[in-house]
């Protein structure tokens, strides 16, 4: 029997479970706060600039082609993928850095270098996170984490030591590496994950193996075109979408979700999935007594860092790579200014991608696009102190890494922080990640895809399973829709 389903948000998780639902036949429509699709894949023009303004890492292709085989695409039936070579440079000091390179022995060659062994350890090292890897994927990440029950079995139990999970991937990594420039590169995709690295269990060295291994790459038209491929995915599969519905509230009559009110309209619902934020949902959306979890429960969350984000245009070329971490202050320092201590850092560590170096479209001839990423806490009360302060001094330090001048050759600057990201998003603290992935806000830790109270209300998206990112928000729909329907039958 079709059902009306609902879906309010059309970020990558909403688009996901409404592709999945609509292919069974339901009648799914979505719903969402903006004027386009994509949550926070977003992308805008300016004076012949084009910028993604939302996510620039592009990991994990196994899932998302694994995504698309479930409806008998490919990846390549709506964007093509070039892997990048080096996937990445560290700037440690003044013209001192370290690429990650495509080719695994050109690395393993520049790691002994810097120390001693270093590439055998590497080799020891992938070796076990490719193994948590390949646990994770095919045990855990599509657990709807509903119950610990769902964990307790023989085939499953057994995996449990080696995912390594009680023990931080600080410690991990410093079994294998003692130069701590090999251990910055391999602690930093702990800050994506939303923690600092003593309080990420090594089950996530699984991001280093998909970092090293199965490479960094770069789709055609960027990142947005992820979303536009999401987008006309679940078109194809019938969804219709409405844009510019600020939704105010849910109506629940006998504990059961009959009606998703926007400040346009009103939808009669049978289904009804969040695919917005999800503190924002249960506070806002819904009737205290319907709520999943209280302001005291979200108040202790460890919520991902938010960011200060620039946008750049350079009328000029520069020679650095399409992604580049700048490691030359202290990330001890930094990592305390966001979690131990939540303050607006005075010499922070930061990222920058520079897309025209992959797609000569999106800047000028003779330009680049430059999008600068620096990681703050989240929830902090005053304002961004200085933007202008902090543009400065990223520029200063880009120009003294690499030798290149920039200041004068800045034609397009825009700048977003986390007043933006809880404008535009509702976001919690104006967090740009999600919830951090530490061990007590991991698998079934993390906030419930169902709610406790309202049979038919559901969550997806990066505030619950699997967590923060583009690959697992979209196996979140996925998870979303399958237990809908294992709910349904």
């Amino acid at each position: 029997m079709s059902r009306a389903i609902t879906i309010v948000g059309s970020g990558l998780a909403g688009m996901s479970s409404a592709a999945y639902l609509a292919k069974r036949g339901h009648r799914v429509r979505i719903l969402e706060k903006n004027s386009t699709y994509g949550g926070r894949l977003q992308s805008f023009t300016e004076k012949g600039f084009t910028f993604d303004s939302g996510p620039s890492w592009y990991w994990m292709p196994d899932l998302f082609d694994s995504f698309f085989a479930d409806f008998n695409k490919q990846t390549s039936d709506y964007y093509s993928l070039k892997r990048l070579d080096p996937g990445y440079r560290i700037f440690f000091d003044k013209e001192e850095y370290f690429d990650v390179f495509e080719d695994y022995q050109r690395l393993k060659m520049e790691l002994n270098q810097i120390e001693e062994g270093a590439g055998e350890a590497l080799d020891s090292f992938l070796y076990d996170a490719k193994k948590k890897y390949e646990i994770a994927v095919d045990k855990f990440i599509y657990k709807p984490s509903l119950s610990p029950l769902e964990f307790i079995r023989y085939d499953l139990v057994k995996h449990l030591g080696r995912l390594s999970i009680f023990k931080p991937i600080s410690k991990h990594i410093r079994e294998y590496f003692k130069d701590e420039r090999i251990i910055k590169m391999l602690e930093f995709p702990s800050l994506l994950l939303g923690a600092k690295p003593s309080a990420t269990p090594a089950l996530y060295s699984i991001m280093n193996y998909a970092d090293i291994a199965l490479g960094t790459w770069y789709p055609s038209g960027g990142i947005r075109s992820i979303a536009t491929a999401l987008y006309d995915l679940a078109l194809e599969q019938g969804v219709e979408f409405e844009f510019n519905q600020n939704i105010e509230h849910i109506r629940i009559e006998k504990n059961r979700a009959v009606e998703v009110v926007s400040s346009k309209n009103k939808y009669t619902s049978d289904i009804v999935i969040a695919n917005a934020d999800y503190e924002h949902v249960d506070s806002v959306m819904l009737e205290k007594k319907y709520r999943n979890y209280s302001k005291k429960y979200w108040e202790k969350r460890t919520i991902s860092p938010s960011a200060l984000l620039f946008y750049l245009g350079l009328n000029k070329q520069i020679d650095i790579p399409h992604h580049c971490l700048f490691f030359d202050t202290s990330f001890k320092k930094h990592v305390e200014d966001i979690y131990d201590s939540p303050r607006w850092p005075n010499a922070p560590l930061f990222y920058t991608s520079c897309t025209s170096k992959s797609d000569p479209n999106v800047a000028p001839e003779g330009c680049e696009a430059l999008f600068v990423l620096i990681p703050v806490a989240p929830g902090l009360k005053e304002k961004t102190i200085s933007r202008e302060s902090y543009l400065n001094q990223v520029v200063e330090r880009i120009e003294e890494m690499t030798g290149e001048s920039l200041k004068e050759n800045i034609v397009v600057n825009k700048s977003y922080a986390h007043e933006e990201f809880i404008a535009d998003f509702n976001s919690f603290k104006g967090n740009a990640y999600g919830l951090a992935n530490t061990l007590f806000q991991t698998a079934f830790f993390k906030p419930k895809i169902r709610n406790k109270k309202v049979k038919n209300l559901y969550y997806t998206g990066q505030l619950t399973v699997p967590g923060p990112g583009m690959p697992p928000a979209l196996v979140s729909g996925k998870i979303v829709a399958d237990q809908i329907l294992k709910d349904l039958n």
